[in-house]
């Protein structure tokens, strides 16, 4: 049960602030997760949301790693709720059950496909320490591009913010969700 009562649509908020329910609904279908929370903030929630869309529609990091980047970065972060919505995600954008299992097992990336395994390895990284060690950076850096390493970083800090206010607020995940170990 969260810690405080979830907005579910525009009757819970202050009439000028019933636009940014639709658009949370606009992009979602619905309200859930860490919107039904960012919402108790309107203007908050109206700021964030527009980097779903950017992150979904206009990165240049494809789906598939910034996908991994995202579990990465959730799993860290022990977020039940962003795991299980990600997970989905992820399959959709072509992530193979052996990653999601290590992701979710905290495994070795060692036995990943190179592009898999430094991504793993950076993300673990910045979550664990906020530092990333030269070589690693280096090699993601000189793989793709400046931008696609800072497109990247931001994806993963971005799902790390919303782990962070589903596990303040208590945000119960999806009962026929993907589970993280207990």
């Amino acid at each position: 049960m969260p810690r405080v009562a979830p907005i579910t649509g525009k009757s819970d908020v202050p009439a000028e602030h019933e636009g940014v329910v639709d658009a949370v609904v606009n992009v979602f279908g619905n309200v859930r997760g860490p919107f039904s929370m960012l919402l108790h903030s309107p203007k908050l929630a109206e700021r964030v949301l527009p980097l779903v869309t950017f992150f979904r529609d206009e990165s240049i990091v494809e789906p598939k790693l910034r996908s991994v980047a995202i579990l990465t970065a959730v799993r860290e972060r022990e977020a039940a709720y962003v795991w299980a919505a990600q997970v989905a995600a992820a399959r959709r954008n072509g992530v193979g059950e052996e990653v999601i299992d290590l992701i979710r097992a905290k495994g070795d990336p060692g036995t990943l496909p190179a592009k898999e395994r430094e991504i793993v390895t950076y993300t673990r990284q910045l979550m664990r320490s906020n530092r990333i060690d030269q070589a690693v950076f280096d090699a993601v850096k000189n793989r793709y591009s400046v931008q696609w390493l800072v497109e990247l970083t931001a994806a993963a800090n971005y799902f790390a913010l919303l782990s962070g206010v589903v596990n303040a607020f208590e945000v119960t995940a999806p009962a026929d969700g993907d589970k993280l170990p207990v």
